[in-house]
């Protein structure tokens, strides 16, 4: 029974959870036995994901926060923390797409949106949750990125580049607490997969080309189950 539920008794906190690939790991971490914290904005979508994974025979809880929110993620490890003595997993989905455009011709705003989802509110989950990641005995972090961030594109600047800071963040991180404990982080491109972000950024694409959100979350639970050593790199199919 273990084997089949390898996470029980583990505690994970998704972003972004309300949908997509956020959405599809947080089931894969439920039914493999772990307790999830879900978290986005958006209150319905979420309770349909708890509704989901209750009805699945797992469990969970809806946090819902505005990333862009100045104390958002603050309050949100303050909840975490007051209810549980430890984290043992965190799952860094949530993630904001502008308008693709040339550099020179990027909106301000989206530009900013994009930093403070993608970046600043990456460094506030670090900063917010890193007590709680060191008190586990098998703390993971595991960051969604794209290839953008490596590899530049045209067009795709405004996306790109915060990518490329996020995994710069996550990096840095993971060398400074490599020493100090059991803390393991991952970065995981997902490739293409079938989600709203991916439709957006590709209108004409059919979606049936690309793969479910649930075979990336499948392997987020794979990846979790196995010895990786920090600052581990794969892209998913």
């Amino acid at each position: 029974m273990a084997e089949d539920r390898p996470l029980t008794g583990r505690i994970a906190l998704v972003t972004g959870a309300s949908r997509g690939i956020g959405a599809a790991t947080a089931k894969a971490l439920a039914e493999a036995g772990a307790h999830v914290v879900l978290t986005a904005r958006d209150v319905k979508q979420l309770e349909q994901v708890e509704d989901a994974i209750h009805e699945a025979g797992g469990s969970a809880t809806i946090a819902p926060v505005e990333l862009t929110e100045p104390d958002g993620i603050a309050r949100l490890a303050g909840a975490v923390s007051g209810r549980w003595d430890k984290l043992d997993i965190l799952v860094i989905s949530a993630a904001y797409l502008p308008q693709l455009t040339p550099v020179t011709q990027i909106d301000a705003e989206q530009f900013g949106q994009a930093v403070t989802v993608n970046l600043l509110a990456t460094q506030a989950l670090l900063a917010g949750f890193d007590p709680l990641l060191k008190r586990s005995d098998h703390g993971r972090v595991i960051g969604l990125t794209s290839s953008v961030g490596a590899d530049a594109r045209p067009y795709w600047a405004a996306y790109g580049s915060t990518k490329a800071a996020f995994e710069s963040l996550l990096d840095s991180y993971a060398l400074e607490v490599e020493k100090l404990g059991q803390i393991r982080v991952a970065i995981v491109d997902p490739g293409a997969t079938r989600t709203a972000m991916r439709a957006k950024a590709y209108p004409g694409e059919d979606p049936a080309e690309v793969k479910d959100p649930s075979v990336v979350g499948e392997r987020i639970v794979a990846l979790l189950d196995e010895d990786f050593t920090t600052r581990h790199r794969e892209r998913v199919g």
